[in-house]
């Protein structure tokens, strides 16, 4: 797959998606659209593998931080089944508080592994 520049926004708009996404059973069928059955994402703090565990790192997410919200921070930039974005987190209408950089792999058209950074991370988060 060669990921032109619009791909790269729809891949990273649905990203965001799942991680906005508090509802369980909603956020599992963005998962199933999306992303691979056999899906991995790591982190610094966290990982999973397959999307009941992403769901779950994604609800956990919501547990410690509720009202938060992600946004893209600038454009995502994708080479073939590459893909590379920014993003922000914090309160709806508030400062971001966190950001951070997500590799993405893709296979197929869907999310295969995710290799996320956190740029930003204030004390305490």
């Amino acid at each position: 797959m060669n990921t032109a520049t619009s791909d790269a926004d729809h891949v990273a708009e649905h990203y965001i998606a799942v991680w906005n996404e508090t509802d369980e059973s909603r956020r599992l069928k963005l998962l199933e659209t999306h992303w691979a059955d056999d899906a991995h994402y790591v982190d610094p703090i966290m990982q999973g593998s397959g999307r009941s565990q992403i769901s779950a790192l994604v609800g956990g997410v919501h547990q410690r931080y509720p009202g938060f919200r992600f946004a893209l921070k600038g454009r995502p930039d994708g080479h073939g089944d590459q893909l590379r974005f920014s993003w922000t987190l914090g309160p709806s209408g508030s400062e971001d508080l966190i950001e951070g950089t997500d590799f993405v792999q893709l296979e197929a058209g869907k999310l295969r592994s995710v290799t996320g950074f956190l740029d930003k991370v204030p004390a305490g988060a």
